[in-house]
């Protein structure tokens, strides 16, 4: 059974959830989550997830929100090449000082346009 992902492709974060499954060949359904209409607040999306975010993944029972957390997860889950997310203690501590530099270094001035839009 394929994954389920919850994204906006207008949101950076969901994209590169999107574009990190699709190199990978990582099997999954595409759930679309229209921010800009609010799909976001319903009660359906809700039971997704609790902090009503995307991206957001199904798997089975297992939900996971936030987009750095999913591709790890997607990176553990199907084995991806160690380039990705490498096995060496070392390399993958600069990975995770890239991914918690970029989400709020780069990210957020991404983000600014659903502000002010």
């Amino acid at each position: 059974m394929a994954v389920e992902l919850y994204l906006d492709l207008f949101s950076q974060p969901c994209r590169s959830v999107f574009i990190f499954a699709k190199k990978n060949k990582i099997p999954f359904e595409f759930q679309k989550v229209s921010l800009m209409d609010g799909e976001h607040f319903g009660d359906e999306f809700g039971k997704i997830s609790m902090i009503r975010k995307v991206p957001a993944l199904r798997d089975g029972d297992f939900c996971l929100a936030e987009s750095i957390a999913i591709m790890l997860y997607l990176a553990e889950k199907f084995q991806t090449p160690d380039f990705w997310y490498p096995a060496d203690l070392q390399q993958r501590a600069r990975v995770n000082e890239y991914l918690s530099w970029q989400h709020t270094a780069i990210r957020m001035y991404g983000s600014k346009i659903f502000w002010l839009r």
